[in-house]
């Protein structure tokens, strides 16, 4: 990445192993595609619900050559699990990006 990645939280303290685990996954993305500009992930808990557990929510957004890749996910209550997923997001939209990039999309024949 040619810009240093960001790590906002909001509603709790960010952990260095949360850090350490975003490090990694953006480092894997990086080894998809390795012309990423830069990465912002946004990591917070939306509401207080009294009967429920802590839901968290993942945001990543991907600055590319022409573009922005954002990923948004759902809510979940474990906090590793929803970065696996939304890391697990980001890199199948950066494959198809890529893909498009290349040229490898396919084309259907017209009628």
């Amino acid at each position: 990445m040619k810009i240093p990645m960001q790590i906002t939280s909001r509603s709790f303290p960010l952990t260095e192993t949360v850090e350490s685990l975003i490090s990694e996954k953006a480092a894997k993305l990086d080894a998809v595609y390795d012309r990423i500009i830069g990465c912002r992930v946004f990591l917070e808990i939306p509401h207080r619900h009294l009967h429920q557990g802590k839901l968290y929510n993942v945001r990543i957004a991907l600055t590319v050559p022409g573009s922005e890749l954002v990923i948004d996910r759902e809510a979940h209550e474990d906090l590793y699990a929803a970065v696996r997923d939304a890391f697990g997001t980001a890199r199948r939209r950066l494959e198809e990006f890529a893909r498009r990039q290349r040229g490898e999309m396919k084309v259907h024949a017209g009628a």
